[in-house]
């Protein structure tokens, strides 16, 4: 039996990179300045939490293979989790230092969807919906199923553990072998 901790996430403006700004303002013209404010230290407070929780793991780094939503199959992997870290994104300081204890980081997403995924972004006005009413369509559907591939081909089973950092709209966790135990983070949020 192969075992994955699913961490679902709640992404910091700075896990957006070069389109922060645009999702800055784009939540503070649908929800207003104040509701902005609140979401930044729910984000802040939920990492804060997934911190703590995660302090455990780092005596196991070493057998940790660390997915993580948004990180292509490229061959920079490392790079482009520091330089995300660097810009101050809470979920990359973590992968970092689970990093630097041993744990291997896996790319996980497909380069190509992701540059798709990218783009959409990119052209939208407004935010995408999120919570209940959100779209899960064809493109994240294909995500998705990568990532469930690129976790079954590269998961060992024991003493090897894996640890999913991935977005709440996603739906890897059921497209997974049914030889993979998938429980949560023990005293994460959520």
């Amino acid at each position: 039996m192969r075992r994955l901790i699913h961490v679902p996430i709640i992404h910091s403006l700075e896990d957006f990179g070069s389109q922060q700004e645009a999702v800055r303002r784009a939540y503070v013209s649908r929800y207003g300045i104040r509701a902005w404010q609140q979401h930044l230290q729910g984000v802040k407070q939920f990492w804060k939490d997934v911190r703590h929780a995660a302090r455990p793991l780092a005596r196991t780094a070493a057998t940790l293979r660390i997915y993580q939503d948004g990180l292509p199959v490229c061959g920079r992997e490392a790079e482009l989790v520091r330089e995300l870290a660097a810009q101050g994104s809470e979920n990359h300081r973590l992968l970092l230092e689970l990093v630097e204890r041993g744990a291997l980081l896996m790319g996980t997403e497909d380069p190509d969807l992701l540059r798709r995924e990218h783009e959409r972004l990119r052209r939208l006005e407004t935010l995408p919906e999120t919570g209940p009413g959100a779209r899960y369509d064809e493109l994240m559907e294909r995500r998705d199923e990568y990532i469930a591939a690129r976790i079954d081909a590269t998961l060992g089973g024991e003493p090897e553990t894996g640890l999913l950092f991935m977005g709440a709209l996603h739906r890897v966790v059921e497209r997974l072998p049914k030889d993979v135990q998938v429980s949560r983070l023990p005293g994460g949020p959520g």
